[in-house]
């Protein structure tokens, strides 16, 4: 990434666009790349209570090839996926209340946290397919969780709060930021893996960013404002604590860099992408730090950095 505090354009010949057969809702890339291969995994938004995952991998040079498709956690094979378990919680039925949003621990990774629309946040030991605690986590919905340590993470909620949950203490949460309207709902939440002092989070129908130090709760270091419309998604640089990237309804993707302290007109991105339409996921590859994915209704687009 250059290392710039002047506003750039990302050019359209730096990204490789792939086209999906429906909506795409969630994304996420592999978290091993052989031989710089890009390797995706893309979530449909489909009004049907079977969804579907399909695992897209692009070798460099070369366009996307033909992905292969499962609806649940599954092993991947050279032209399809296989199902090796399936995760319910539900002790009535075979049902459970919608989720949300999942986050992998990357310390442990045999631990997984989910959210969902009944206010918890469960936790689940995927080598033994089962869960290891279930927290009632908010007042509201929750929408989005994200693990800090090991054992400490983090959610936001219709309920306008962040909160930090420990596992060594499960009666106890502690609220670092809420909404400054009452009950405006908190969209989702990125911890900064480089530097856990920091997270962002995102407000409901909102264009701002809002960077928070958990070191001082309640009162926001940055808010990043140069989006023209609703911010969906954000995520921090895998490789640098000071840039994270926002994108949203303007179908602008904007990379910015943190200065230590904010100039009194606020901060202005160091580089954009405009893409066709309203930016509805993101994420920043660990494996390969010069790539981001962005979705736009249900295509995929990598952009190099």
């Amino acid at each position: 990434m250059e290392n710039s505090t002047q506003e750039s354009h990302l050019k359209s010949e730096h990204s490789v666009t792939y086209d999906s057969t429906y909506p795409i809702y969630a994304m996420a890339f592999s978290s091993s790349a052989p031989n710089n291969h890009h390797r995706l995994a893309l979530g449909s938004f489909i009004e049907e209570y079977n969804n579907r995952v399909d695992v897209a991998e692009k070798p460099p040079a070369t366009s996307w090839p033909r992905p292969a498709t499962t609806s649940d956690y599954g092993e991947v094979r050279e032209s399809s996926i296989d199902a090796v378990s399936i995760l319910n919680n539900s002790k009535t039925s075979e049902f459970c209340a919608p989720l949300t949003s999942f986050d992998w621990n990357e310390v442990e990774p045999r631990r997984i946290g989910t959210s969902s629309i009944d206010t918890t946040c469960t936790i689940w030991d995927i080598e033994r397919g089962a869960v290891e605690t279930q927290l009632i986590a908010h007042d509201k919905e929750v929408y989005d969780i994200a693990w800090g340590e090991a054992g400490v993470f983090a959610s936001v909620s219709a309920d306008g709060s962040v909160r930090i949950f420990d596992l060594r203490d499960k009666e106890h949460s502690t609220i670092i930021y809420e909404s400054p309207q009452p009950d405006t709902p908190l969209l989702r939440l990125a911890w900064n893996k480089q530097d856990l002092r920091y997270m962002a989070t995102i407000l409901m129908d909102c264009n701002k960013v809002v960077i928070l130090d958990i070191r001082s709760p309640t009162i926001p270091v940055a808010e990043l404002e140069r989006h023209r419309a609703s911010v969906n998604a954000i995520a921090w640089a895998p490789q640098s604590s000071r840039h994270i990237c926002s994108a949203g309804d303007d179908s602008q993707a904007l990379i910015w860099e943190l200065p230590t302290v904010a100039g009194p007109n606020g901060i202005d991105p160091m580089s954009m992408y405009s893409a066709g339409s309203e930016i509805n996921q993101l994420q920043w590859s660990a494996t390969l730090p010069d790539w981001i994915g962005i979705a736009c209704s249900n295509k995929v687009q990598l952009l190099r950095v």
